[in-house]
């Protein structure tokens, strides 16, 4: 069972709800907001005896909010790396330009991709 939640930034933070469940919460960061979203789903779904697992939440958010909560992705690099020009991507980010619908999948099949490698990743032991 995947539930969709929508994040949106906030005067004072961030806020997330449910698309099909009348279940929201507000946080400051993308963790809070998950654990937050988790209680409050498995409290609406406890008269249902269902348990809400963090592999069921599918999370919605808009470009800005990703990098603002990925800051660690550099967007120059990503930028390079999905053939977009940085200037472009920069604008997508700051919300000054909105991506047509072909730029946005190119853009999340981008991260997708890196989140693919990085979790098939291993270290050899030292």
């Amino acid at each position: 069972m995947k539930i969709e939640i929508i994040l949106e930034r906030t005067k004072t933070g961030y806020l997330a709800y449910a698309v099909k469940y009348p279940v929201f919460t507000v946080g400051d960061n993308l963790d809070e907001l998950k654990w937050n979203m988790l209680e409050g789903l498995n409290l609406y779904f406890e008269t249902k005896g269902k348990t809400i697992e963090p592999g069921d939440l599918k999370i919605t958010l808009d470009l800005p909010q990703f990098f603002e909560f990925y800051k660690v992705i550099n967007a120059k690099a990503f930028s390079e790396r999905i053939g977009m020009s940085q200037s472009l991507l920069s604008q997508y980010i700051n919300g000054n330009k909105k991506p047509s619908a072909k730029q946005t999948q190119k853009i999340l099949l981008g991260i997708q991709q890196i989140g693919s490698e990085l979790g098939d990743l291993r270290f050899l032991a030292s």
